[in-house]
């Protein structure tokens, strides 16, 4: 069996794969509430607890891997590959970044899992990049090799935040005065939007109908900004909605500019399907394209949603399955 897991600041996920002759077969999966426990080590012990025997396993951590251990970005939680080798009683183990287990994925997904955004030419044997938007931002990519394809982990989510017209300029003097920097991630996540919805009521003085704002000021205020602002309207929760989707499109464009991603561009996370109707209205698309001589180049480069939750999981068990280099199954890219 292998122990697959994607660990993030708001849930932490665990499964058990079995290998198959048609590809990985997953048995038993458990998501937490990472701040309802005190360490990813107390959920491992409660997952194990489920029963399973443990050949091989990795674990994506949302934050940078430096000498096999992660502070994750979000949490105050460190997770430590030597420990999971411990606890498990298992040589192969690996701790990786969350986004090289989202990209790790691509090669496995099906069809179903996949919505286009845009169709383009697919290079079977090109490099696939994934940006995945939730509690921050994250990036990864494939890069391709004559022995299948290498997953490699980055920070970008953390690059500069380039504001692109006036407005997005009061954005960022919005977001330096109120973090000291302001990173894509800022924008481009559950606590960006509502950072971009508060900039929307307090500097640009938007309106918006009482019984929508308040729930806005609850316990969830992503949640109501996606519900209401895919609702449409003249109303700050539609405009911080739009906004989003063209900020996801401009970094998008900015990802495919950096990776040249022939094989496709991916939205991971859970803020991608959750707004995916808005997502193909034509913000994202349009951002995405708005890069001057470059734009010939972009309209080639397929762009997905990942729709299945579990993609990381699938990306992890894929990577602990081939040892980091993944090799697409018979007619993938067909």
């Amino acid at each position: 069996m292998i122990l697959a897991g994607d660990v993030g600041g708001t849930k932490t996920s665990l499964a058990l794969y079995r290998r198959e002759a048609r590809g990985l077969l997953r048995e038993r999966m458990a998501t937490y509430r990472s701040r309802e426990h005190e360490s990813f080590d107390s959920i491992l012990r409660d997952f194990l607890r489920g029963g399973g025997s443990v050949e091989r396993a990795c674990v994506g951590a949302a934050g940078p891997i430096e000498n096999g251990r992660c502070r994750l970005t979000n949490l105050d939680w460190e997770v430590d590959e030597a420990s999971l080798r411990r606890t498990l009683g298992v040589r192969g183990a690996y701790l990786i970044n969350d986004l090289q287990a989202t990209a790790s994925s691509l090669p496995f997904l099906q069809a179903s899992d996949r919505a286009t955004l845009q169709k383009g030419e697919t290079d079977p044997a090109g490099n696939m990049a994934v940006l995945a938007a939730g509690t921050g931002l994250g990036e990864g990519f494939l890069v391709g090799s004559g022995a299948g394809y290498i997953p490699l982990a980055s920070e970008g989510g953390h690059v500069d935040f380039a504001p692109r017209d006036d407005r997005e300029m009061r954005l960022h003097a919005f977001l330096r005065a109120k973090h000291g920097r302001a990173s894509v991630e800022r924008v481009l996540s559950g606590p960006g939007l509502y950072d971009v919805y508060r900039f929307l009521r307090e500097v640009e003085g938007m309106a918006e109908e009482p019984g929508i704002a308040a729930e806005v000021s609850g316990m969830e205020p992503q949640r109501a900004i996606v519900q209401h602002g895919l609702a449409g309207g003249a109303g700050a929760c539609a405009e911080t909605v739009r906004i989003f989707c063209s900020l996801y499109g401009a970094e998008a464009g900015n990802l495919a500019l950096q990776y040249l991603p022939t094989g496709g561009v991916s939205l991971g996370g859970g803020i991608a399907p959750a707004t995916l109707p808005a997502l193909q209205v034509g913000e994202f698309l349009a951002a995405f394209l708005d890069k001057g001589r470059m734009r010939n180049l972009l309209s080639r480069v397929p762009v997905m949603v990942i729709l299945d939750p579990a993609a990381p999981l699938l990306g992890a068990a894929s990577f602990a399955a081939a040892g980091g280099v993944l090799v697409p199954p018979p007619g993938f890219g067909s």
